[in-house]
């Protein structure tokens, strides 16, 4: 099919890149990282930054190579927190690639594969953080980018529920939470967790002070641990909600949470476990959120039940309560 808005009307070129050999469908190209401009002979080359985290001394290296290949001498940062040298010939992708190399920058591949993964800050210098998000997502990256799959797979990490990367938007998301427990020994009625709680889940006794706690409306943020003064809210145990099948674009979807709470040391099975269901129930070019609607969400929590099992909603469905020692 013709596009009368590319300048370039061809569907292949000759390129020589390791594993890109020879006359390429620019479909190829854009499999392995070199995605086509509508300008003639230009494309955009995509980098592997996962989490969107480079290091000062690797981001002026880039920048000069950027400056070097660059038509124009710009780049671009993706939604997906990637970095893209944007007007760069495909004739000089060898030199490209082998200068990247040089600095130990990857290329970053699209099509139908694990994706370079995406965190917000997380707990490592954000004070809304909970958990790691970071490392979370060097880990993915580490051991499972560029895995196969039917369709793109791509992975999240927020560290809070003020979710950033957007978890519901993706095929496979996890959000920070935090489990609050109060003590009622260090507890002086001071009622400064009412008004920190944002969700209206703490209000005051009007005698004692003492918190009354709605856990239906909990959304394990933390708020109230952070403004206790006497530390009588405390972190009873940190972990991540789990939602699958979120996407955007034309026909956006959003998530479905299948677990909440789960532990650091479980994230990598689940990613695994949950490819595993995927390569063995999804269709060439469907995405995960129409395997789920096709085959059905309970199928994939019955597979999943070695790993999800055990890790339930801390509170009961309950109304708000007195608190007395939880």
């Amino acid at each position: 099919m013709t596009d009368h808005f590319i300048e370039d009307k061809t569907n292949k070129v000759e390129v020589k890149v390791e594993g890109l050999e020879g006359k390429v469908d620019f479909n190829d190209l854009k499999s392995g990282g070199f995605i086509k401009q509508r300008q003639k002979d230009m494309f955009a080359v995509r980098l592997r930054c996962p989490g969107g985290r480079l290091t000062t001394d690797k981001l002026v290296e880039i920048a000069q190579i950027a400056h070097k290949y660059s038509k124009k001498g710009v780049v671009h940062f993706s939604f997906r927190q990637s970095l893209e040298i944007l007007y760069v010939d495909y004739k000089e992708f060898k030199a490209v690639v082998a200068e990247l190399e040089k600095i130990g920058q990857k290329v970053a591949s699209c099509g139908p594969r694990v994706r370079v993964p995406t965190a917000c800050g997380g707990c490592e210098y954000n004070p809304n953080g909970l958990t790691d998000t970071q490392k979370m997502a060097q880990m993915v990256d580490s051991k499972f980018f560029g895995t196969p799959t039917p369709h793109k797979f791509k992975t999240s990490f927020s560290g809070c529920p003020i979710d950033c990367a957007r978890t519901k938007e993706m095929d496979f998301g996890f959000q920070g939470v935090v489990e609050p427990k109060w003590d009622e020994a260090d507890c002086t009625g001071c009622t400064i967790c009412a008004p920190a709680c944002k969700e209206d889940a703490i209000v005051s006794d009007q005698d004692t002070g003492m918190p009354i706690f709605d856990p239906k409306k909990c959304l394990y943020c933390g708020d109230c641990i952070r403004a206790c003064p006497t530390s009588a809210w405390k972190a009873k145990r940190y972990g991540h909600i789990v939602r699958i099948g979120g996407k955007h674009g034309r026909h956006p979807v959003e998530a479905t949470t299948v677990c909440e709470f789960l532990p650091d040391e479980k994230v990598a099975e689940a990613i695994a476990k949950t490819i595993e269901w995927y390569n063995a129930n999804g269709k060439r070019g469907e995405r995960i959120a129409n395997t789920l609607k096709r085959v059905g969400v309970q199928k994939y929590l019955d597979f999943m039940a070695s790993i999800l099992k055990g890790i339930e909603r801390p509170f009961n469905d309950t109304g708000a309560v007195k608190l007395q020692g939880v």
